[in-house]
């Protein structure tokens, strides 16, 4: 993709939850997950036409997900289909005992690209009570080595709450021996089992991004965040402190806001850290930054089409409507695409069209998707007027 990607057009990542079901109890699950597979989930052929219109999107990443996506048996032709289409499918698994070195297997064969499952303590006992079930940190551990062992990419997620954050540098020195290629460290957003309880503050969130930035600069594998789009902000402005200069010269003189795309280009990928790499890899491809609904789109076991698999606002249903006309079309998305709409510090922001705040955590805690995101410490300078 290059950087005239156009999110009106076509999102970067597609979503796709084959299954509520999952044999795991995590205190944060934004499905709230149940074992039992839901009689109303597409069946196999409906998920075959869904992977027919994803494919016609040409999505950067597909991923496939759950729930746990092997509490179906089909999951595996259609790791198998979504390859032969084109895409570049990836699973995310639960670690349970379904997780064996032979289902592993089965997805290398079937075409699997990456492998990303969840990791959120250094430790058995507390991440097994995150997950809520003894035994899911070992088995972790063997579905990334069996993974390892095939050649598959491993990522790993890791939630970030009050639970978990004073781990994550021992969390870092255990994947460092891992040999992953991914870290995506997931903000929480209180939906769900998620509640406003965990959430770390936005105090502490400025110092994680520090923590996240300088890590970035030694590690072999690359880290990016999710329902934490103000790291983009944080990046430039270190990568600019850095260098001794002002983001001023990265303003959009029409609009006023920052045009992340001018520094990419003026730096080039191989002269940024891995890690900063990955976070601003999309902002080659799409200087805008991809957030709910922009870039973005997440399809439910139902067919039930959202902006986020965080953010509970239907615009449509893939039996019934093509995945291309919702995302192109809808009322939902083109509103979510429009920085404009954005209210308060978001809406005053000249990150607003790089960043543009988690919309998911915005509707979770104030009710107006437009709000902005209570995580983010940033006062921008329009407010700062507005406040003077």
């Amino acid at each position: 993709m290059s950087a005239s990607v156009d999110f009106n057009v076509s999102p970067f990542v597609v979503i796709w939850e084959n299954t509520r079901a999952c044999d795991l109890s995590c205190v944060h699950c934004r499905a709230a997950a149940q074992p039992r597979r839901s009689q109303f989930e597409l069946k196999t052929e409906e998920g075959y036409r869904l992977i027919d219109d994803i494919a016609l999107l040409k999505p950067r990443v597909f991923v496939i997900t759950g729930g746990d996506p092997l509490k179906r048996e089909d999951t595996y032709d259609f790791i198998e289909y979504a390859k032969s289409k084109g895409l570049e499918p990836s699973l995310t698994p639960s670690a349970t005992p379904l997780l064996t070195d032979g289902a592993i297997s089965r997805m290398k064969r079937r075409g699997l690209a990456r492998l990303a499952i969840s990791l959120d303590a250094s430790r058995a006992d507390l991440h097994d009570e995150f997950r809520r079930v003894p035994g899911s940190f070992d088995l972790t551990l063997n579905a990334i080595r069996a993974a390892r062992r095939e050649g598959i990419p491993v990522q790993i997620n890791t939630t970030v709450t009050r639970r978990t954050i004073d781990d994550l540098p021992q969390i870092v020195d255990l994947l460092q021996d891992l040999g992953i290629v991914m870290w995506s460290v997931f903000f929480l957003v209180p939906t769900g089992r998620g509640k406003q309880a965990d959430l770390v503050t936005p105090e502490a969130v400025e110092q994680l991004f520090g923590f996240l930035y300088d890590t970035s600069k030694k590690v072999p594998f690359a880290i990016r965040t999710t329902e934490a789009m103000h790291y983009r902000r944080y990046m430039l402005q270190r990568m600019a402190a850095e260098r001794h200069e002002s983001i001023d010269h990265l303003l959009d003189p029409a609009t006023g806001l920052i045009d992340a795309s001018t520094l990419f280009l003026q730096n080039g990928p191989r002269k940024m850290p891995l890690g900063v790499q990955a976070q601003t890899g999309a902002i080659s491809r799409a200087p805008r930054g991809v957030n709910e609904g922009k870039g973005f789109v997440f399809i439910s076991h139902l067919g039930d089409v959202f902006p986020s698999g965080f953010l509970p606002l239907k615009a449509g249903n893939v039996k019934h409507e093509s995945l291309g006309d919702i995302y192109r079309s809808s009322d939902l998305f083109t509103s979510l695409r429009e920085s404009s709409n954005l209210k308060g510090k978001c809406g005053l922001c000249e990150f607003r069209d790089l960043c543009g705040g988690s919309r998911a955590r915005a509707w979770s805690m104030t009710g107006d998707v437009f709000a902005s995101d209570p995580l983010c410490t940033y006062m921008p300078a329009g407010a700062r007027y507005a406040v003077a």
